[in-house]
């Protein structure tokens, strides 16, 4: 479950928020499995999606996290949760979106790493209202 501003997000919401004001992030992991999960890390990277098949990951002058963006989840047993809070700051207006990733932290794999991710939310930054 991913949280933007205490909206429920999908990939069809558009959440729209203001510059300069924190925009609080929570994204819960749900282990509906049998056995337990993990290590893992999270990673939330914005973006701007120029719908020419380019993404622009280079924001650090238009977005700043309050906190980390790269979480680390030891383990999540069955039927638990693991829940993280974030926060983003908009510094322009405009339309962005976040890659939310789960990825196995384990170092000890000669395996490549899996991935997990989520489908990205958008967000909308736009102007103080006066």
């Amino acid at each position: 479950d991913i949280l933007v501003d205490g909206k429920v997000c999908d990939c069809d919401i558009v959440v729209t928020c203001q510059v300069g004001d924190p925009v609080p992030l929570q994204v819960k992991l749900t282990n509906w499995s049998k056995h337990s999960v993990g290590p893992f890390a999270l990673t939330m990277m914005p973006y701007q999606d120029y719908q020419n098949g380019v993404h622009n990951y280079d924001l650090q002058d238009a977005i700043t996290f309050v906190g980390s963006n790269t979480f680390h989840i030891d383990t999540v047993k069955p039927t638990k949760d693991s829940v993280y809070f974030g926060a983003l700051l908009f510094l322009y207006t405009g339309d962005f979106y976040l890659n939310i990733k789960f990825h196995e932290d384990n170092c000890s794999r000669e395996l490549p790493l899996s991935w997990l991710c989520l489908p990205s939310v958008h967000i909308r930054a736009t102007e103080p209202a006066a």
